[in-house]
């Protein structure tokens, strides 16, 4: 359990800075360059997700029960997760849905770890998605506060979200049918 600790907080830390000293990194953005900065935070980012999925396998071996969810709530977190590959999309395809729902990634993150925690219980589940959703909740009201840093986006087109709602939802079937299985070791029908 603790590398995946270790990897959260070196994940959320880095992922943290705009909420936490947005001066801060400016400061360090204009001390190093934009492309120096954007290499560490890269580095920092990956090694903690590594060390996310790391910890995870491993705390996934000797798993300690927190909660034993129901079956039929596995068929809920799948109608849930749905919405998240079309909202991931959406971020960087702007139109309607980018526009209603703001911040389409953070909408997609708190989805994601919801339905998660919504069908699995043991500490490991909790502890990851858990900190996701927390992260997500904390990172929206934060933007609400600040300034929003750039998104490099496709041109607004009255297709984009087309585009990504039929792209979206083949992704969540590819998904669902094989990749779970195949990344994770766990069928999302088994």
């Amino acid at each position: 359990m603790g590398i995946l600790i270790i990897g959260l907080v070196l994940f959320f830390a880095i992922h943290s800075v705009a909420i936490v000293n947005p001066a801060w990194r400016d400061r360090m953005v204009d001390r190093m360059g934009e492309w120096p900065w954007k290499g560490l935070y890269s580095l920092i980012a990956l090694a903690g997700f590594a060390l996310i999925v790391w910890g995870y396998a491993l705390a996934k071996q000797i798993p300690s029960i927190v909660y034993l969810p129901p079956v039929w709530l596995r068929h809920g977190s799948l109608v849930l997760l749905v919405f998240v590959f079309p909202l991931l999309l959406a971020t960087y395809l702007p139109g309607r849905i980018k526009a209603v729902t703001k911040h389409p990634m953070l909408a997609a993150t708190k989805i994601w770890a919801f339905a998660h925690l919504l069908s699995n219980g043991t500490l490991a589940d909790v502890v990851l998605f858990g900190s996701f959703l927390a992260w997500a909740v904390v990172d929206r009201i934060s933007m609400k506060r600040r300034t929003q840093s750039p998104v490099l986006t496709a041109p607004p087109s009255k297709f984009n979200d087309a585009i990504a709602v039929v792209l979206g939802l083949m992704l969540y079937v590819a998904f669902v049918l094989w990749w779970h299985d195949w990344l994770f070791g766990v069928s999302p029908f088994g």
